[in-house]
C-alpha cells in the first residue's frame, strides 16, 4: 500500500510541475504587454517601464518562472496588481465561497444520482428505467444557467423563500449563508446528478454481466443482496472516477453560475483577472486549482485501492 501511495504522489508532483510550465509559458506568449494594458493607452513610457520593472517582466524568463514557482512552493503567492493586496487573500475569500458551494452541489448530486442509478440498474429495460435515464437526459440537456434563472423566479421571486442572489458572508452566520448558496448548489448539481447517475447504471449493468455475479445468483443468494453487497462495491471505481471530476469541474468552473447569482466565487476572480491582464492572479490562482484536481484525482486513486484490495500490489 506504500508503494501504491508514493507512486500516486510521485505521479502527481511531476504532473503538477509540468503544468506550471505549461500555465506559466501560455501567459507568457498572449500577445499584448500586461504594463501598458494595465495603466491604459494614454500612459506614458516612463510609467509603463516603471510597472514593468515592478512586475519583474524585464527578467529573462526562466529567472521568472523559478521565483514564480518557488513563491507558490513556501505559499506566497505574489501580489495583485489590480487589487493592491496579497494574491492568497483573495484567494482565501472567494474560496470561502466556492468550496462549500462545490461541496453542496457535489453531495446533493451524488445524494440523487447513486439512487436513481442503482434503481434503473436493476430495472433495465422496463418503464421506470426508461423513465428515469430519460429525465437524466434532460438534466444533462438542459443549460444549467437557464435551470438556475428558472429557480431564481420560484423560489427567489415567487415563493421569497431565498435570497436571489449575492453572498453575505459568514460573519453574518451559517444559515444566511448557506440561504445563499442553495439555489446556486441546487443549478449545479442538475446536471452533474444526470452524468452520475448515467454513469452509476452502466457501470452497475457492465458488473451485473460478471461471472461472479452469476456464481451467486446461481448459490440461490437474494437479488438485493447481489446487488448491494457484490455488484455495487465492484461499480464503483467509474462512479468514483466521475465524481473526482465532477469535484474539480465545480470548484473551478462555474463562472456562468457564479455571475447568475452574483457570487465572489473562484471562478468570477479568474474572469475578472483574466479581462483585467493580472497576470500573477491568473498564475496563481490556476496553479491552485490545478492543484486542487492533482489531490482530488490522488484522494480518487486511493479511494480506488481501498474498493478493489488488487490494486493496492500495483
Amino acid at each position: 500500500m506504500t508503494t501504491y501511495i508514493l507512486k500516486r504522489l510521485g505521479i502527481g508532483i511531476l504532473t503538477l510541475v509540468f503544468a506550471s510550465m505549461i500555465v506559466f509559458a501560455v501567459l507568457e506568449i498572449v500577445p499584448g504587454d500586461p504594463a501598458r494594458l494595465m495603466l491604459g493607452m494614454n500612459a506614458t513610457e516612463d510609467a509603463i517601464a516603471a510597472l514593468r520593472e515592478q512586475m519583474g517582466l524585464n527578467q529573462p524568463l526562466a529567472v521568472r518562472y523559478i521565483a514564480w514557482l518557488g513563491g507558490f512552493v513556501v505559499g506566497d503567492l505574489g501580489r495583485s496588481y489590480t487589487y493592491s493586496v496579497p494574491v492568497l487573500d483573495l484567494v482565501a475569500d472567494r474560496v470561502a465561497v466556492s468550496l462549500p458551494l462545490a461541496v453542496i452541489a457535489l453531495v446533493l448530486s451524488t445524494l440523487v444520482a447513486v439512487p436513481v442509478g442503482i434503481f434503473s440498474a436493476a430495472r433495465r429495460g422496463r418503464f421506470a428505467d426508461t423513465v428515469a435515464m430519460g429525465t437524466a437526459q434532460l438534466g444533462v440537456a438542459v443549460p444549467n444557467f437557464w435551470f438556475a434563472l428558472i429557480l431564481v423566479y420560484i423560489f427567489a421571486v415567487w415563493l421569497r423563500l431565498v435570497p436571489a442572489g449575492g453572498f453575505p458572508g459568514w460573519a453574518g452566520g451559517a444559515w444566511p449563508a448557506l440561504k445563499a448558496l442553495i439555489l446556486p448548489a441546487i443549478a449545479l448539481a442538475l446536471p452533474q446528478a444526470a452524468i452520475l447517475a448515467r454513469v452509476t447504471r452502466s457501470a452497475l449493468i457492465e458488473v451485473m454481466g460478471e461471472d461472479f455475479i452469476r456464481t451467486a445468483r446461481a448459490k440461490g443468494l437474494p437479488a438485493g443482496r447481489v446487488l448491494w453487497t457484490h455488484a455495487l462495491r465492484n461499480a464503483l471505481i467509474p462512479v468514483l472516477t466521475i465524481l473526482g471530476l465532477q469535484f474539480a469541474f465545480l470548484l473551478a468552473g462555474t463562472i456562468i453560475i457564479e455571475n447568475v447569482f452574483y457570487l465572489p466565487g473562484l471562478g468570477r476572480l479568474v474572469f475578472q483577472a483574466i479581462t483585467q491582464r493580472d497576470l500573477i492572479v491568473v498564475e496563481s490562482v490556476v496553479m491552485l486549482l490545478v492543484a486542487s484536481v492533482i489531490v482530488v484525482n490522488l484522494l480518487v486513486d486511493l479511494s480506488y485501492a481501498a474498493v478493489d484490495p488488487r490494486l493496492r500490489t500495483r
